[in-house]
């Protein structure tokens, strides 16, 4: 096996296609490799060429700084010796009168006492004491016999910087006298700087043994002061540089010479530049022939290669392998064009994906085992990678075969004579992509559509045109049950409210996970009543969410507020529509939450009005414009007026009537309805009591409780007192609730409404049929009476819907032995289908509009009302 292998692969190295490559390629590395070599060892000579410079230049430096500070050093000592023989003043007027001083205009020479004082200079300078600086101490405090040379210091006479060469004084019995001293500019040491040996960035320097510089020139910058390192030969000023310095003899300084080594390297840069460019040059020519010879030597194998890759692919895949192998030989017509394929081979594989065996397979053509395959493109696919040659790949979703899998991967090789098909069955893969691309679009937690998902289709359905509702939509109270339960528990509070959503929404509609406890809803609101439509989603939704629910073993209950945009009129864009429904919910926040609202520009004078309104309500309590009016109700049967409802009314000085469908609504949000529900069930008992203080007879009267009335704790209390207060009898009081309102909280509902029935109170359930109470919950109600919403009996006569309806309402609750009543009757009509149906009472404008309790009083006075 192994010899066999080696074989095969030392056949192939013979081609002339893979052999050719490879000679070029050891002869163009060959090439690379000397040539690198050679600049490598030029770098090291230039280098050392380098070094030698700073050595020749070093050396020369060497000397005239030697020269220097020598000649100082003699100056010093003559004048040493005529101011230890002649005195100061005297000793430098003789010296200068002989020309034994330096010139003036280079060096300084000053003779300095015992105490510090200049005593004596060249030139001529002012007296000042240098007895603090340290050229002056460092010889008063010993005997050293030699020179000094300080660091480069400005002092009281000179503002620029020198430097300070001195030798000690002594008098005649050998103590300190005083110092004489030689100053010049630190530049007198830097001053032979040659640009065409030490380049534009070259230095010299003269440098203490100390470390410290007291003189240093790179280029044209001259300077002082620096400290070097111990042994440091370079300044840290980015340049480097071959460096070298010596000490001088029997003086603590030593000198320094740098050459920029970018400088020094330049020549050599430049010809490397020249030799790679070169090699460079030649390396392209190397390929491209090679290239050249290597596409005409590729040409003569192509058709060898494609055979034996074929087969020999065939032979080591088909038994064992995953995948389904075909090998297909072409069916030509007289033109020579391809009309079909016929099965030569197939493996195991492909006799299980199919289901059919060898023999079958091979016994029939392509066509004949899938006739679809022209619609598809199956067979011009095989066709042309047939004529074309080469590999070709292609997905394909099978959605006219069930027996095969639903989505395969087919790769197609041409051979001579024919192709060969290897077929893969993907869907796992498809449905793991399609998995993750459902996980990059949809929130992980409740499985609705993430903001990315939200986003695109809010787009999308923009680009559809047409009108769309955007509702953002923000749960009230949910931190607090994430906060006082767990995070687990907010996790499943969000699902359930998903879930209530989700099954809320049209199939047209769309509802995601923004983020957090926000929450997004896309309505179609295109067509006659579709924006109406949406609205009733929404409030579905607003209902649905507030619904309580059991999460961590607890029963908890949170509500939503909701913001409302509409395209085209408050976006076109996504962005532009999510932000105005974010604005919007925020207002719902504002207005006490639980509640949807709509943006407008003009939101801000809606606020402003509802202040105002919501103030004048309070004045308007205080001041007393409320009063009350009385709408008759009559037996169907008799027509005889039995009762009356109490409906309260506001009369603004500066308004006029204000309806209480305007009003109501803020005295619930604001809390004041408590307040004035309870004026309107005392006035309402005490109105009754006068009228059978009068004579006449006792009617029921009946008022409207309200859902954050009916919530209070005290609202049994505020009913008993108001009827000893008024002293009428409970019988002929009637409180009207709402379905909604008994459902919120069932148990604690029924406790109040038994407490209410036991006192001799008649209880009503108010707009029936527009709630959500269960047949099951409606039974337990201790009520009296059912009254039908005004929404059914408005199309009486005309509407089959709200007759059956209406009947039906009618018919339950004769069953469950209560009365009923219908409000808003209008019509004639109306009456008579509820007569026929057996409605028991009558209440609407067919009868009589709401009262003054004047005028109801004079009706009561009257004969029998007869609803004719």
């Amino acid at each position: 096996m192994i010899v066999q292998l080696f074989a095969r692969w030392l056949r192939r190295g013979l081609d002339t296609y893979i052999s050719l490559p490879l000679f070029a390629l050891a002869l163009l590395g060959g090439l690379w490799l000397l040539s690198l070599h050679d600049i490598e060892q030029g770098r090291e000579r230039a280098r050392a060429a380098a070094v030698n410079t700073v050595g020749e230049v070093l050396g020369t430096y060497e000397a005239q700084v030697a020269r220097s500070v020598d000649s100082i050093d003699q100056t010093l000592r003559v004048i040493k010796y005529a101011v230890e023989r002649s005195g100061a003043s005297d000793a430098l007027a003789e010296l200068a009168g002989e020309g034994l001083l330096p010139p003036a205009m280079v060096f300084a020479v000053s003779v300095v006492d015992r105490d510090g004082m200049v005593v004596a200079s060249n030139p001529r300078s002012r007296p000042v004491s240098v007895a603090d600086q340290a050229y002056f101490l460092y010889h008063q405090q010993r005997d050293s016999g030699g020179i000094f040379v300080s660091h480069a210091r400005r002092d009281a006479v000179k503002s620029d910087a020198h430097l300070h060469f001195t030798r000690r004084l002594d008098d005649a019995r050998g103590n300190f006298a005083g110092i004489v001293m030689l100053e010049t500019d630190p530049a007198y040491f830097t001053s032979d700087y040659e640009r065409s040996r030490l380049g534009e960035r070259g230095m010299l320097a003269l440098v203490g043994t100390d470390g410290v510089v007291r003189a240093l020139r790179v280029g044209d910058q001259t300077s002082y002061g620096q400290q070097l390192p111990a042994g440091g030969v370079d300044v840290d000023d980015g340049v480097t540089r071959f460096a070298a310095a010596r000490e001088l003899h029997q003086v603590p300084l030593r000198v320094i010479v740098g050459l920029d080594e970018n400088e020094q390297m330049a020549r050599f840069e430049r010809e490397t530049r020249d030799k790679l460019w070169a090699l460079a040059t030649a390396s392209l020519v190397l390929v491209a022939g090679t290239a050249l010879l290597w596409m005409w030597a590729w040409q003569g194998a192509r058709n060898r290669a494609r055979v034996r890759r074929a087969r020999e692919t065939f032979a080591a895949a088909s038994a064992a392998s995953l995948d389904a192998f075909f090998v297909l030989r072409e069916v030509r017509d007289q033109s020579n064009a391809i009309i079909d394929f016929r099965f030569i081979d197939v493996n195991a594989r492909a006799e299980r994906m199919t289901g059919m065996s060898h023999g079958d397979l091979c016994s029939m053509t392509l066509l004949e085992m899938i006739p679809e395959a022209r619609k598809g493109g199956m067979f011009q696919l095989l066709v042309r990678a047939s004529e074309d040659g080469g590999v070709h790949e292609r997905e394909w979703e099978n959605t006219t075969q069930p027996r095969y899998p639903r989505w395969m991967q087919k790769q197609v090789v041409s051979v001579e004579g024919g192709i060969v098909a290897i077929v893969r069955d993907i869907t796992e893969r498809k449905l793991a992509e399609e998995r993750m691309l459902h996980l990059a679009h949809h929130d992980n937690l409740t499985g609705l559509p993430n903001r990315v998902r939200i986003t695109e289709r809010l787009n999308q359905m923009v680009a559809d045109g047409g009108a769309v509702m955007v509702a953002f939509i923000d749960l009230d109270g949910f931190k607090l049950v994430n906060d006082g339960l767990g995070h687990n528990a907010g996790d499943e509070l969000l699902k359930i409210v998903a879930e209530r959503m989700a099954g809320c929404v049209r199939t047209s509609d769309a509802v995601g996970r923004f983020g957090g406890d926000e929450f997004v809803l896309m309505l179609d609101a295109v067509g006659d009543g579709a924006p109406a439509q949406a609205t009733a989603v929404i409030e579905r939704v607003r209902h649905a969410v507030l619904q309580s629910m059991c999460v961590a073993g607890q029963k908890v209950q949170v509500s939503c507020s909701i913001g409302v945009a509409v395209y085209p009129q408050d976006g076109s864009d996504a962005e532009t529509l999510l932000m105005h429904a974010d604005a919007a919910m925020y207002r719902a926040k504002e207005l006490g939450k639980n509640n949807y609202q709509f943006y407008t520009r003009e939101m801000n004078v809606n606020i402003e009005e509802k202040l105002h309104l919501m103030e004048g309500l309070r004045i308007a309590f205080e001041r007393q414009q409320f009063h009350l009016v009385y709408q008759p109700k009559v037996e169907m049967r008799t027509g005889r007026i039995f009762g009356c409802e109490a409906l309260i009314r506001w009369h603004d000085p500066a308004r006029g009537v204000i309806g209480p469908d305007r009003f109501i609504p803020l005295a619930e949000e604001s809390g004041m309805i408590v307040a004035l529900g309870e004026w309107v069930l005392r006035t309402a008992c005490f109105q009754n009591r006068a009228w059978q203080d009068a004579g006449l007879a006792p009617l029921c009267i009946s008022v409207n409780v309200s859902p954050r009335q009916f919530e209070e704790q005290g609202l049994v209390d505020r009913v008993a007192r108001a009827l000893a207060d008024s002293g009428m009898d409970p019988r002929w009081l009637e409180l009207e609730v709402t379905e909604g309102l008994i459902m919120r909280d069932l148990a604690q509902a029924l406790d109040k409404m038994g407490q209410l029935r036991a006192m001799g109170v008649s209880l009503s359930i108010d707009d029936f049929g527009t709630g959500y109470s269960s047949l099951s919950a409606l039974k337990s109600f201790p009520i009296s009476t059912l009254k039908i919403d005004k929404s059914f009996v408005r199309d009486l006569g005309r509407s089959d819907g709200d007759e059956a309806i209406a009947s039906s309402i009618i018919g339950l609750a004769h069953r469950l032995k209560l009365r009923v009543i219908a409000e808003g009757v209008e019509t004639e009509q109306q009456r008579s289908f509820l007569s026929e149906n057996g409605c028991d009472e009558l209440q609407g404008y067919l009868i009589s509009r709401p009262l003054p309790p004047e005028r109801l009083a004079l009706m009561l006075s009257g004969p029998d009302l007869i609803a004719a």
